[in-house]
């Protein structure tokens, strides 16, 4: 998929335009769900852009942004081996570093939004996305939650909208996204709307952004404070035997766990 600092790349495009970096998550096959590939891959080229980057553009594929955890991954990953643990943690801090990083972090949204792909979007500066797109977070109907990504979202939406999300597991609209300030602008051409965006923030200076985001991070220490709870959180339902044989019996048969055999 590409070669930035001599790392070849299998999950995700990577170019650069001056100082702006462009970084899209693509598995079509497997509808850009997170893996753990993905994780590493996605932390190699944003800490490439703490030093190189004043802008990092976070966008999926035209249909689909990002649709969550690989229950494929999870499913055949070996029982006690901490994998629960390890992926959390490399998620989340991920995600602290897209929030936190020295660099204007803008999520270009397209297509379906869940689960996990809700934490990307929530963790960026600026979030742009066209009218087609929905955002969902559909955990609980396999007795999961977005542990991790709820301490991002809260600080995009509050507590009520983030809960709200959670609980009815439906989509919403851009509109709505919009409307509860997970999103910041949306226009049914995106790449337009986008192209606005970057116009006006290759004026910033690198030195700037990045002052600014580390006085950001220290007038609120929500996300870094939120890290163990997270984590453990996301550990507890992920080692769950129930839920795991929901997800395995998920990705065998493509039932979900209120359809019967």
């Amino acid at each position: 998929m590409g070669l930035l600092n001599g790392v070849e790349y299998r999950t995700v495009e990577v170019r650069f335009d001056n100082e702006i970096c462009f970084l899209r998550i693509n598995r079509p096959d497997a509808e850009n769900r997170i893996s753990s590939r993905l994780v590493e891959e996605c932390a190699r080229v944003v800490e490439f852009c703490e030093q190189h980057a004043k802008v990092l553009v976070l966008e999926g594929l035209p249909e689909v942004f990002c649709t969550g955890a690989d229950f494929q991954e999870i499913s055949s990953a070996p029982q006690g081996d901490g994998y629960e643990r390890t992926h959390a943690e490399a998620l989340y801090d991920l995600w602290l570093s897209i929030a936190l990083g020295s660099f204007v972090s803008v999520a270009h949204v397209r297509g379906r939004v869940n689960a996990g792909g809700v934490g990307f979007v929530a963790a960026c500066d600026v979030v742009l996305c066209e009218e087609k797109a929905v955002f969902s977070l559909s955990e609980l109907l396999f007795g999961l939650m977005p542990a991790c990504v709820m301490p991002f979202l809260i600080r995009k939406v509050g507590v009520a909208k983030a809960n709200y999300l959670t609980l009815m597991t439906q989509p919403v609209t851009a509109r709505q996204a919009l409307d509860w300030q997970l999103a910041d602008a949306c226009e049914v051409n995106s790449a337009n709307l986008l192209r606005k965006h970057l116009l006006r923030l290759r004026y910033l200076p690198k030195t700037g952004v990045a002052r600014y985001k580390k006085y950001l991070g220290a007038l609120d220490d929500t996300l870094v404070a939120s890290r163990e709870k997270a984590v453990e959180a996301n550990r507890e339902v992920f080692s769950d035997p129930e839920n795991l044989a929901k997800i395995s019996r998920y990705v065998r048969t493509g039932q979900f766990p209120w359809e019967e055999e």
